[in-house]
């Protein structure tokens, strides 16, 4: 007489710490997968810059995953990437939040960014190439349009990869690295420049960037030097009085 099959294993698991079904996904998955990666970082980044994520704010990975009807495994891929852009800090607990920022450390930080202003403008006026001037231009057309736009992201990011672009005309790599490393710490502390201006930057500021732009085309270092710390010293002359004037309870300055 044949044996009776045993039953299947049950697995008792509990669900939560189950794998999910698209830890390995396959090929056919992996573009959907990779675009549902870019859209979450591109939009959380968003939101940490403009400030509506506010600093020290809890960020929830099965939230995360509701509200982009998206597993935790891409979630999880766009954390990693804010984090190393030093958005996102994960504490001792696990508990990840939006990364303070360091008021603290304010004045060394303008210190050091007007600075590699100075230091990063002067050189793009020595060693520029004529594509890395056309770069340089490029980007401040788009700077221009997002201003008139005011799309305040976009006056952020596009005023980075700016400066950046400068420093890599320089030809310094270090220079290049040190000063991209110093733009992207102070992406919410530019959030503060623009909030000073309700958003409306006045073009008088726009027209500095022309002015470097053209420093740096005639090779004139001295002017290209001047001209950066001028116009270092506008912004962190905005961002201070701004702080010292915003006391309101609960601002994102204060948490």
């Amino acid at each position: 007489m044949p044996r009776p099959k045993a039953a299947p294993p049950v697995d008792d698991t509990p669900e939560a710490d189950r794998p999910e079904a698209d830890t390995a996904p396959g090929p056919a998955d992996s573009p959907r997968r990779g675009a549902g990666v870019a859209h979450v970082f591109e939009t959380l980044k968003a939101e940490i810059i403009d400030l509506r994520l506010a600093p020290g704010s809890t960020i929830d990975e099965s939230q995360l995953a509701q509200r982009f009807n998206l597993s935790r495994t891409p979630i999880r891929e766009a954390m990693v990437r804010l984090a190393a852009e030093g958005l996102i800090t994960t504490l001792p607990n696990r508990a990840t939040i939006v990364s303070q920022i360091d008021f603290l450390n304010l004045p060394q930080f303008f210190d050091a960014l007007t600075l590699m202003y100075r230091v990063t403008t002067r050189l793009a006026a020595a060693n520029h190439r004529p594509e890395a001037l056309d770069r340089i231009r490029d980007l401040q057309a788009r700077y221009g349009a997002a201003v008139e736009a005011r799309d305040v992201v976009g006056m952020i990011t596009v005023n980075r990869d700016f400066h950046v672009a400068i420093a890599q005309a320089g030809g310094n790599r270090y220079f290049t690295d040190l000063f991209a490393r110093l733009l992207d710490e102070g992406l919410r502390i530019l959030r503060l420049y623009y909030s000073s201006f309700n958003d409306d930057l006045p073009r008088q500021y726009v027209q500095e960037h022309d002015a470097m732009i053209a420093a740096i085309a005639a090779r004139d270092l001295a002017l290209a030097d001047r001209l950066a710390a001028a116009h270092a010293d506008q912004i962190v002359r905005q961002i201070r009085a701004f702080i010292t004037a915003d006391d309101r309870p609960g601002s994102a300055l204060h948490l």
